[in-house]
């Protein structure tokens, strides 16, 4: 901060700040409250969004689960805008659970589908996930063989040890795992050789209009390079165009995912087929 900077800030009586400090408290509050109803009422679903294969896509490779809640109105409300507030809290370690259970039922009555869960890595020493993990596995092991966790750079870097360890307690049982947001700028290098994903999904401000993009695309580039050279599976997230899908497959990304492919549904039309046995 230079001394300007400093003068200026000196300046600024606090009570000016202030109305924007309670402003954003008031709307965490807000958000922290409509989720804790939507758990508590059981407001909650998954939207399935399909992720494609880069050579052939009409061809899906699995689908990525997305948690949503309803709030009073009815109105659908995706993870992007009640994570940030709770993903630290108790409440997101409910969350995580209830996205695992509902993404194991769909497992369990789908036996042609391959599906991702996004979870926190601070749910990994939390008891109901861990055990609701172990217990539907214990029961049908195959379940592992169709079951991707998604976890984001930041996630995985708050605690890396406890990722590692996971991945080698689950993948032996072929449970998969996604990177996601990866080439967002949280993880180490150091780590990386060691976390051993399987499957690594490329930050979409790399993605978005990458077609006329060099600096993107030397970028991606790169990034897939990496990728190819720990064995792990590409995804390009937020492909919104046909011209930057088709930049894609050029640059040899493995899959892609978004809204020119599909946009996330709660209705797959694969899901009126399923069974009524459930997860738990």
């Amino acid at each position: 901060m230079t001394t300007r900077q400093k003068h200026l800030r000196a300046d600024v009586p606090a009570d000016a700040v202030s109305p924007l400090v309670h402003a954003v408290s008031a709307r965490d509050r807000r958000t922290l409250d409509m989720v804790r109803d939507a758990v508590a009422h059981g407001e909650t679903l998954l939207a399935y969004q399909p992720v494609v294969s880069a050579k052939a896509p009409e061809t899906i490779a699995f689908y990525e689960g997305l948690i949503r809640v309803l709030d009073a109105t009815g109105r659908v409300i995706p993870a992007r805008e009640f994570m940030p507030v709770i993903e630290d809290t108790e409440l997101g370690r409910q969350i995580d659970v209830i996205a695992l259970r509902m993404g194991l039922t769909a497992l369990q009555r789908h036996p042609s589908l391959r599906l991702s869960i996004n979870m926190s890595a601070r749910s990994i020493g939390y008891k109901e996930w861990s055990r609701l993990l172990h217990r539907v596995l214990g029961r049908d092991p195959t379940l592992g063989e169709r079951l991707i966790l998604e976890i984001s750079e930041s996630s995985a870097m708050t605690v890396p040890e406890l990722v590692v360890d996971l991945m080698d307690e689950l993948q032996p049982r072929g449970v998969c795992f996604a990177l996601d947001d990866f080439g967002a700028g949280q993880i180490a290098i150091r780590y990386f050789k060691d976390f051993l994903f399987d499957v690594i999904k490329i930050d979409g401000q790399f993605i978005r209009g990458i077609a006329h993009d060099a600096d993107n695309r030397a970028l991606t580039g790169a990034l897939v390079s990496i990728a190819r050279h720990f064995d792990m599976l590409t995804v390009a997230e937020n492909v919104e165009t046909a011209r930057d899908a088709a930049t894609l497959a050029a640059l040899g990304l493995d899959c892609m995912q978004g809204y020119h492919f599909g946009a996330p549904t709660t209705r797959p039309g694969w899901q009126a087929a399923l069974g009524r046995n459930a997860a738990g």
